[in-house]
């Protein structure tokens, strides 16, 4: 058995109570890994790996980083979904006996990150837990440590709805149970989610004040995330706020996938914030209002008294030009309330960040001044509601300096004045030492030594250092040598001495004094904690609103109406996003009207026309009116929307295993089995990946379902011009169309839409536009014609009198036939099925060049050959074929 030093023992007990962390152990100026933790944090971290002598026949492993830049190497951890305990010496090693002692203080993990370089000031950083309420329910509750926010609600729609929520607040770390984490595992890993187990809950007394508001299902979630934080955290947690429940019908919803096809916080194509909506309306001055921001792109309002408050501040900001400017440029001088409030409970608050709280709060009384003489009533009651905080503004002008060092322990933090003893003690430290100078320039005199110099160091205190080429020209009865260097010689005496004495005692009570009066000025704003978050609440929504008046004056938006039904008309509704990304290109505007007879809406078109966009500039009107904000149109009248659906865009999932075509359709089935008659649903080009009559035939029972069952509103594009013919079967169907033109052979998009079918798709026009090789062009054209000429002669298909009322038949004929529908069959294909059984007995022999094509089919990987591929392997194919005649 191998018997370790002591301080290994300490290490490896200490480290047992954290298995699934890192553990930082504190050497003097280093932390310290050893074993496992360091081969693996060397590796992760770049750093070298040693070893060290611990009592083993071989050394152990060991690595390590300073501890005044760990803070680094902690977020790299902590980014990559490692978790790191913080173990520091809790006693002074000069009083130590044996071992010096040492704890954990805290455990940083993915989701208890409150700063560093990877925390986005205008982003929440959330950690959430979750809890199984029944096969189809959770009880799901996040806070933000760093702010102190906490929120909750009943998630509906299993586990697939509830990963979803996961990924929409961008949450790292998921509190659950053992039971839950096996559930979960596989799913949370895909998605990059750290699963940590909680086994007990905060006792009801402690946790009282934060569950007050919370219905009883919610409750022991929310206890259970209490708990796990208190634990980890290891600090006062004064500043966490109650929990807030969401009540899902008082926002209009928007599932994640349908934020991804809308771009809404982050781009399809380069997963950033570029060319989304929150890129355009993100005219914020602050953190917190960049913050609040998106807590509104999430959660849009779904109560029109609500959605009118916000609209009508946003009218008088527009009105209010010149209160507006001076608003925002008083805001640009406040900092994050939010965060240097969680920074003050935690206890890691320094001088320079009281010092920018104070310089916050003396901007209050201004901007509410600003807000109050308006004129406008809305703006005068957001002013009247700021509570300034003066007491803390007065405590701290009276209490920090004006420029505070970093550390609180460097001295220069307290102002003068502030406390009579530090004054004192500081007096003693200053005039010692500008006695010192004064002696020094003495000593220069009497000695007629000229570099004659009174110097200190930790070690020796003060001394009088005379090089050795000048000790012949003192007299050296007068002093009493402390020191002897290679040059020089350092002396002290009795009165210097005194001094030092008197000196270095009132610097260091002067320092010691002033942490103490720094920490009990922290403790005392602590008590303001509730009043700051409220001031920074108000502060962020006013920081909203003057974004919304800045984007809907810049971009020439204007304010939506809203009524109880659920007609909807926009005219010459734009997608603000694609707008301000053709900068000086002008965009084509496009009406949308839907009324109550008629809100269906089938989009035909070329690719590339604009259909998509079309689609969702509707939805980001919607979600812009919902917000409380302008919108980008001459005109636009709405309904109050519930939910949001899109299936818009090609994607897969390969890791999950499910090809483009099957996320289509769960994420279709989604959208269907969720939808209400309040919902907004946009599908774009349903079935194109499968084959062309299961597409055509999903896609028409999809608007079946959805016309017949479900009545909401409703946008279909497709390039199944068949479908078109579905306007007489269903009511509240219309048929729209992206129109094109030719010119000179090529297509023109004019990008505009009109009533009625679309009369072709120029999908060859298309292949030309993206510069395909002018041999593929011609053949397709001439592939074309023959299919067109032979579609001409295909089967037409008359409802059967069987099938359900308006469903219109989409197979072939050999698939009809087998059923009851009358079919008519043209001249040649009747010819073909008359004499099918004589043709299947006299059929001749294949030929060696025929077998050779069906060998080559057969082999050909469908899967993994491209169209252009596949195109030049039938032409090659038909080819042989053709020679053989």
């Amino acid at each position: 058995m191998t018997t370790y030093t002591p301080m290994m023992q300490q290490f490896l007990s200490i480290k047992a109570e954290y298995e699934d962390a890192f553990l930082f152990y504190r050497l003097g100026d280093f932390y310290e890994l050893f074993f496992d933790d360091a081969i693996k944090a060397s590796q992760i971290l770049e750093i070298t790996l040693t070893g060290r002598d611990a009592g083993a026949e071989e050394r152990v492993p060991m690595c390590g980083v300073p501890h005044h830049s760990a803070q680094g190497y902690i977020e790299t951890l902590v980014s990559k979904g490692y978790k790191v305990a913080i173990c520091e010496q809790t006693e002074d090693p000069k009083q130590a006996k044996g071992v010096v002692k040492r704890e954990v203080i805290q455990l940083i993990t993915p989701g208890t990150l409150t700063e560093g370089k990877t925390i986005d000031g205008k982003s929440n950083h959330y950690i959430a837990s979750a809890e199984l309420l029944s096969e189809n329910s959770f009880a799901f509750v996040y806070l933000d440590i760093s702010t102190g926010e906490a929120n909750s609600s009943i998630i509906e729609g299993g586990i697939k709805a509830l990963l979803q929520q996961l990924q929409t607040y961008n949450i790292r770390e998921l509190v659950v149970t053992e039971q839950l984490q096996i559930l979960l595992a596989e799913q949370a890993n895909q998605l990059g989610i750290v699963l940590s187990i909680e086994k007990e809950e905060m006792d009801d007394i402690q946790a009282r004040p934060y569950v007050t508001n919370l219905p009883d299902a919610l409750k022991g979630v929310a206890k259970c995330l209490l708990q796990y934080v208190e634990r980890t955290q290891m600090r006062s947690l004064s500043h966490l706020q109650p929990f807030t429940y969401t009540e899902s019908k008082q926002y209009l919803r928007i599932d994640s996938n349908s934020k991804r096809n809308l771009e809404l916080l982050q781009s399809i194509r380069g997963g950033d914030q570029k060319g989304t909506l929150l890129w355009l309306l993100d005219e914020t001055v602050t953190a917190m209002g960049g913050r609040k921001l998106k807590q509104w792109l999430h959660q849009p309002l779904a109560s029109e008294d609500a959605i009118n408050q916000r609209l009508n501040i946003v009218t008088d900001l527009l009105d209010e030009f010149f209160v507006r400017n001076e608003l925002r440029d008083l805001l640009k001088s406040v900092y994050d309330l939010e965060r240097l409030a969680g920074r003050v409970a935690f206890g890691n608050v320094g001088g320079r960040d009281l010092a920018q709280l104070r310089e916050s709060l003396r901007q209050i009384p201004f901007i509410r001044e600003q807000l109050v003489s308006s004129g406008k009533e809305t703006l005068a009651a957001l002013g009247r509601e700021l509570d300034d905080c003066s007491e803390v503004e007065q405590l701290l002008s009276r209490a920090i300096t004006d420029h505070p060092p970093i550390s609180i322990k460097e001295g220069d933090v307290i102002r003068d004045g502030y406390d009579e003893k530090l004054d004192e003690l500081r007096y003693a430290s200053r005039n010692g030492k500008d006695w010192i100078a004064s002696l020094e320039q003495k000593e220069r005199e009497l000695t007629g030594i000229k570099n004659l110099k009174i110097g200190y160091n930790r070690i020796f205190g003060y001394f009088i250092e005379i090089t050795k080429s000048q000790l012949g020209n003192v007299d050296l009865s007068r002093y009493t040598r402390k020191q002897t260097l290679a040059n020089a010689e350092r002396f002290i005496t009795e009165e210097l001495k005194e001094k030092e004495a008197i000196i270095l005692n009132a610097e260091e009570q002067s320092l010691a004094l002033e942490y103490d009066l720094f920490v009990a000025l922290r403790e005392e704003i602590k008590a303001f904690i509730p009043r700051l978050q409220g001031l920074a609440s108000a502060i962020s929504e006013l920081d909203v609103y003057i974004s919304f008046a800045v984007v809907s004056e810049k971009y020439r938006f204007v304010r939506p109406t809203f009524h109880a039904g659920r007609a909807l008309k926009i005219v010459n509704g734009r997608h603000p996003v694609v707008e301000k990304m053709l900068h000086k290109q002008t965009y084509v505007p496009n009406d949308c009207v839907l009324t109550e007879d008629k809100n269906m809406m089938l989009i035909t078109g070329p690719n590339m026309s604009g259909k998509s966009t079309y689609m969702r500039q509707v939805a980001l009107i919607v979600v812009l009116a919902q917000m409380g904000c302008y919108v980008p149109a001459d005109e636009a009248e709405l309904p109050i929307t519930d939910q949001i659906f899109t299936r818009i865009g090609a994607a897969d999932d390969l890791a999950a295993g499910q090809s483009t075509f099957m996320v289509e359709m769960l994420e279709s089935q989604h959208a269907i089995t969720n939808a209400t008659e309040r919902s907004l649903l946009l599908f774009d080009e349903i079935g194109r990946g499968t084959s062309t009559y299961d597409g055509m035939a999903l896609a028409q029972s999809m608007m079946e379902y959805i016309h017949d069952r479900i009545g909401a509103n409703t946008l279909f594009s497709t390039h199944y011009h068949e479908l078109t013919s579905l306007e007489s079967e269903l009511s509240r169907l219309q048929n729209v169309h992206v129109s094109a033109t030719e010119k000179d052979g090529r297509v023109v998009f004019l990008h505009k839409v009109k009533s009625g079918a679309a009369d072709k798709s120029y999908g060859v026009h298309v292949a030309q536009l993206a510069e395909m090789p002018e041999a593929i062009i011609e053949r397709a054209q001439i592939l074309l014609e023959e299919f067109e000429s032979t579609s001409r002669n295909q089967v037409t298909l008359v409802e059967d009198s069987s099938n359900s009322e308006q469903q219109l038949s989409l197979f072939e004929e050999e698939v009809v036939a087998e059923s009851k529908s009358t079919v008519v069959v043209g001249e040649v294909e009747a010819s073909a099925v008359e004499n099918e059984s004589e043709s299947e007995s006299e059929s001749p022999a294949l030929s060696e060049v025929e077998l050779n094509v069906l060998q080559q089919l057969e082999k050909l990987n469908i899967m993994g050959t491209s169209p252009i591929q596949a195109m030049n392997i039938l032409y090659e194919l038909q080819q042989m074929l053709l020679s053989k005649k």
